[in-house]
Order: structure tokens, then C-alpha cells, then sequence
């Protein structure tokens, strides 16, 4: 009984900034289809926050129903004449089909414009991510260092390669090195998989291969994960650490660089799985987003903030797959449309949405398992 209530206590208490950080994020995104919609010349009829019965709202000047529904996990913008999966009319509905036939209404628009307004969803998520990371670097700056090497640790990859102490990283696999913080990135999402370090000895460059050890970390919430290490440290001798601060421009660079990072590490990481180097026990669902929300809000707004942003690259690199239901869906649609000439027949996209419906339940259903596996774990 003391079990059960310290579980339902905790999941109470993630609850306040679960919703922050999801509301924030959801409303981004359905505001990205309501302004590139309404600049297409679709009539937005319904935007709503959360799903189910209305708690609360107001209609606009421009006849848009504005509420906050029940069920605070999600959000929608309803336009007009948009009823099935594809947002195309259904043909059993005649009302459906009136509505597709006056101005303003989704399927009688062009099929960029459709196109547009569909991608202005997860395209509004990335330019969040980009702007929250902006004002952190311009805000704070970041702590950063050289990517020399102070320390190889025993019985390590590094060793085992040769990697020496005073040795500076020039490029690994290629890609330029320039803060210790790069070999960290590149490193950690690639364990167990070959790579080639180009090392500045003295003055000399020599390539060196290694692979990075499989290792459990935890951070300080006792959350755990394995990332590559190959057992190199730095230190303030070496490392030289030392604060870059960053003018306007420079953050929204560097904020977008970091939400590219986020966009790659998911894609190295699915694309792990698929191909078995990887487990798929970190893929998690709302369970664990309130978990880590909750984390973050003992170390205030800033940080409760930031997670928004991980979180909104997430959602719409989501949202992007090619899936119906999902904003990806749509556009594999018009795509189609695009080559065809016209959309698909009705009977296609109705077993198409079944089964996206069965993916993302499927889905679903996997994170959240892993999400209770965590729990208890």
C-alpha cells in the first residue's frame, strides 16, 4: 500500500510539468498549421488544446473556435471540409463534399498550399527548438574547451589505439572536430561501431581506428542509458575551458545546430536498432516524458524550458514520418497526388489509415512498456 501511494504520489506530482512542457510544444506546432493555413486561405474552424469534451473557449474574428478541451494530451486545428486521414472529403458525406466545394476549405486548396499547411506543423516544432536554444546560448553562453586530450584511461579504446595524452582531435570519420564536447557527441551515439580518429601529435597527424565501449551511465535522477566511451578525459591544463558567449546571430546558429544534433542522434539511434547494434529499451512515451519533466523542473523553469525543446525536435521529426495520421502521412499523400495527378482512391487511403493507426498504436503501446519497465525497474 505505501508503494502504491508513493507511485501515485509521484505521478501526480510529474503531472504540473509534464503539461507545461507538453502544452507548450503542442501549441507551437498546431499554431504552425493555423498561421500557414490561414496565409494559404483556409478557413480554420476549430483550434483546440487537448482533445474530448470543451472546457472552455471563444470564437475569433475570423470564425475560429478557440478552447481548451478535457484531455490535455495533444491538440488539433480542425479545417474546414478536413474529415479523414488524408484531409481529403469523404465521399459518404455530403455535407463533407459542400464543404469541400466553398472557398476557404481544406481539400479545395492547391496542393502546395495543402502541402504547406500540413508541414507548417512540424516545421513551427524545429523553429521553436531553434529559438529556445538561442536564448540560452545568448542568455548564458556556453562552457566549452579544446579537444585535447589530459588523461587515457586504462584498459580503454583509446589505449588500446594508442591515443597518448597532449594529443589534439582534427576530425573523426572526417567530420571536423573542434571542442572536446564534439568527440563526446560523435562518440556516444555509436557504440561498438568502428571509427577513425585523425590525431595532431606534435605537430603530425595520424589516423588512428577504434571502437567505442558499450557503457551504462546514469545522470543524477538515476535515469540510465548507454552511450559509446572511448576513454578519454580533458581537463582545465589541457582543455583550456573557457565561456563563448554568442551575439543574436551566432545563437540562432548554434541553436540550430543543436537541434540538428538531437535530429541526427534519433535518426543514428532508430537506424541502430533496425540494424540490431542497438537496444530499443530507450524509446519512451508520455510515462517517461513526465518522469524526465519532473527531473527537470527541480532545476528550475530554465531547464524545464530547454526540455520543451528536446521535446518539440522529437515531435516533429515524429510527426515527419511517413505514417498516416501523422503530418508525414499527408504529405506522402500529396506526394503521391503530386506524380499521380490526382490523390489516392478512397479504399487506399482507408486501409492506409489503418494502418498507420496499427503503427502508431503499436508503437505506443512499446514505449509505454518500456516507460512501466523503467518504473519498476
Amino acid at each position: 500500500m505505501e508503494y502504491l501511494t508513493t507511485s501515485v504520489g509521484n505521478v501526480l506530482s510529474a503531472l504540473p510539468p509534464f503539461l507545461l512542457v507538453l502544452t507548450i510544444v503542442v501549441f507551437f506546432h498546431e499554431l504552425g498549421h493555423y498561421l500557414v493555413g490561414r496565409w494559404c486561405g483556409i478557413k480554420a474552424q476549430v483550434f483546440s488544446i487537448g482533445f474530448g469534451p470543451e472546457l472552455f473557449g471563444r470564437n475569433d474574428r475570423h470564425g475560429t473556435r478557440w478552447k481548451l478541451s478535457l484531455i490535455p494530451l495533444g491538440g488539433y486545428v480542425k479545417f474546414l471540409g478536413d474529415e479523414n486521414a488524408a484531409s481529403m472529403p469523404s465521399g459518404a458525406d455530403a455535407q463533407t463534399q459542400g464543404e469541400a466545394a466553398v472557398p476557404g476549405s481544406f481539400p479545395g486548396a492547391s496542393l502546395w498550399r495543402r502541402a504547406a499547411t500540413v508541414a507548417a506543423g512540424p516545421i513551427a516544432n524545429f523553429i521553436l527548438a531553434i529559438a529556445i536554444f538561442a536564448v540560452m546560448f545568448c542568455t548564458n553562453g556556453r562552457m566549452i574547451a579544446d579537444p585535447i586530450v589530459a588523461q587515457v584511461q586504462p584498459a580503454s579504446a583509446a589505449e588500446a589505439a594508442g591515443i597518448l595524452p597532449g594529443d589534439r582531435f582534427v576530425a573523426i570519420d572526417g567530420v571536423q572536430i573542434e571542442i572536446f564536447d564534439d568527440v563526446q557527441r560523435y562518440v556516444s551515439v555509436r557504440p561498438e561501431v568502428p571509427i577513425t580518429v585523425t590525431m595532431d601529435r606534435q605537430g603530425a597527424l595520424i589516423d588512428l581506428t577504434l571502437t567505442p565501449a558499450r557503457t551504462e551511465i546514469s545522470d543524477p535522477f538515476g535515469n540510465k542509458m548507454e552511450v559509446g566511451r572511448i576513454g578519454v578525459v580533458t581537463n582545465n591544463d589541457a582543455g583550456n575551458f573557457r565561456l563563448r558567449e554568442y551575439g543574436p546571430l551566432e545563437a540562432v546558429g548554434e541553436g540550430a545546430a543543436q537541434s540538428w544534433y538531437i535530429v541526427t542522434r534519433t535518426v543514428d539511434y532508430i537506424g541502430n536498432i533496425i540494424t540490431g547494434r542497438e537496444k530499443a529499451d530507450q524509446l519512451g512515451g508520455p510515462i517517461r516524458v513526465a518522469k524526465y519533466s519532473k527531473d527537470m523542473s527541480t532545476l528550475g523553469l530554465a531547464a524545464l524550458i530547454q526540455l520543451a525543446a528536446v521535446l518539440s525536435v522529437s515531435i516533429g521529426l515524429l510527426n515527419l514520418m511517413p505514417i498516416p495520421m501523422l503530418d508525414g502521412g499527408h504529405l506522402m499523400f500529396y506526394a503521391i497526388e503530386a506524380v499521380r495527378g490526382r490523390p489516392p482512391g478512397e479504399v487506399a487511403q482507408e486501409w492506409a489509415y489503418r494502418v498507420g493507426l496499427t503503427l502508431v498504436l503499436a508503437l505506443m503501446l512499446f514505449a509505454t512498456w518500456n516507460d512501466v519497465t523503467m518504473l519498476i525497474g
